[in-house]
């Protein structure tokens, strides 16, 4: 099976972000995103979506090495002097190198 490389990108940040982060991600070239819904906390304190404005999001982007790079530039950018979020990178490999 021939296998291709590529990184994920995750994003986790404040659901408010969500749309901005899509089209961004998009017209950096991203082929596709997925988003979840999720919970989690720090020492910093604990974001358990029990209000609108509590909700977090997950975005995964997996592409090439080089757009995940440009992509989280503008995310640290543009969004993290004002919004709580977390990224982190990782290496994976897919089949259908066409969708990435």
């Amino acid at each position: 099976m021939d296998k291709h490389a590529r990184k994920l990108l995750v994003i986790i940040t404040e659901a408010v972000l969500e749309k901005r982060l899509i089209a961004d991600s998009m017209r950096l070239g991203a082929q596709g995103y997925t988003v979840h819904d999720v919970r989690g906390g720090s020492r910093m304190g604990a974001r358990e979506a029990l209000w609108e404005a509590d909700r977090s999001i997950e975005l995964k982007v997996v592409c090439p090495a080089a757009v995940a790079d440009v992509i989280a530039q503008h995310v640290l950018t543009e969004y993290a002097a004002h919004h709580s979020l977390s990224m982190y990178f990782t290496e994976v490999e897919v089949v259908r190198p066409g969708k990435f």
